[in-house]
């Protein structure tokens, strides 16, 4: 085992607080865990606070899979005002008066209604896209703006909350809980917002109550998880929200050497609730086993020795479960199985 890794392999979520950078959270981390192997999931902008998985160890391979999911956000909408970050922490780049009917909370209430729905959109220009190995926000800091293309995203939906200022005690702003796609970007959204109401606007304030099936009540602060360590560990199966197999006899055997495993040597299980509180184990009522066969292409969790030990692939042509990601030390499943 080399310097700086210890065995640990394991899923944490994290509260991140506003005013530090995801990368801050991943250093705190690696302190924490003495691990240098620590990746985060979904970034979040400083400004922004909120769920934030963190892997550590060989789990910094489900990287990939876990930001993939979709996301829940609280944010604030600041009307008046355009910046160059899209967001409070960028410099002002135009103001303009803010109409009078965006202090109307009816006529809020139904434009944030009309923003559910497939769009297109563009990425800020302070973004971590790369194009040609360049990061847009590295190269935005030098003075050289990266062409961005617009991207396929969805709203799933979109409440307003509050209208903040109608009586002129600050500032016109909207509190929105937006639900969308992988990919979305909120600061693009609030900068959209704006010229769809030929306003310019900002996140003004951005938290992120939701990361797939991580909410913030499964979330610690950094604080916290420096006092209870690995006792923060969440259930990486649970996580991923995949169909899953417990691999024993031949087809641990075949697990352990990253081999294919033919398609009866598993039972796929499923669970009936997505709530951790409901899957303690495999004899509880919150996991049976999958009526439906494997289809084609369908990726699948097997676990080994209660730990989540791969990833694999089901290859309808030939019957038969292919390796996608092994781990050498299984993913802790945490406390909450």
């Amino acid at each position: 085992m080399r310097r700086g890794e210890l065995g640990l392999s394991l899923v944490v979520a994290v509260d991140k607080p506003s005013g530090m950078t995801s990368h801050d959270v991943v250093n705190r981390c690696r302190r924490v865990f003495g691990e240098r192997r620590v990746g985060h999931a979904g970034t979040l902008d400083p400004l922004a606070s909120g769920v934030l998985a963190v892997c550590v160890g060989p789990a910094t391979r489900l990287d990939a899979y876990l930001a993939g999911d979709d996301k829940r956000y609280e944010v604030r909408v600041a009307f008046g005002a355009a910046t160059d970050t899209d967001d409070a922490d960028g410099a002002v780049t135009r103001t303009a008066p803010v109409p009078d009917e965006l202090a109307d909370p009816f006529f809020a209430s139904v434009f944030t209604a009309s923003l559910v729905g497939r769009h297109r959109q563009l990425p800020p220009v302070y973004s971590a896209i790369k194009v040609d190995g360049r990061k847009a926000c590295d190269e935005a800091r030098k003075g050289r703006i990266i062409s961005l293309e617009p991207r396929d995203i969805e709203v799933y939906g979109a409440q307003l909350l509050a209208v903040n200022g109608a009586d002129g005690s600050e500032p016109v702003s909207w509190d929105i809980a937006f639900h969308v796609s992988k990919g979305t970007y909120v600061r693009s959204l609030a900068r959209d917002i704006g010229a769809a109401l030929d306003c310019p606007a900002h996140v003004g304030a951005l938290r992120r109550t939701a990361a797939g099936r991580i909410g913030l009540d499964e979330c610690v602060t950094l604080e916290v998880l420096e006092d209870i360590g690995v006792r923060a560990a969440l259930d990486p199966v649970r996580l991923l929200g995949l169909r899953f197999a417990y691999a024993e006899g031949e087809a641990a055997r075949l697990l352990a050497n990253g081999n294919p495993i033919p398609a009866e040597a598993l039972r796929l299980c499923e669970r009936r609730s997505c709530g951790p509180d409901a899957e303690l184990c495999a004899c509880t009522a919150g996991v049976r086993e999958s009526c439906e066969p494997p289809r084609g292409g369908e990726l699948v969790s097997l676990v080994a020795g209660n730990r989540l030990a791969a990833v694999y692939e089901y290859e309808q042509d030939r019957g038969r479960y292919r390796p996608r990601c092994v781990f050498s030390t299984g993913v802790i499943r945490g406390a909450d199985i």
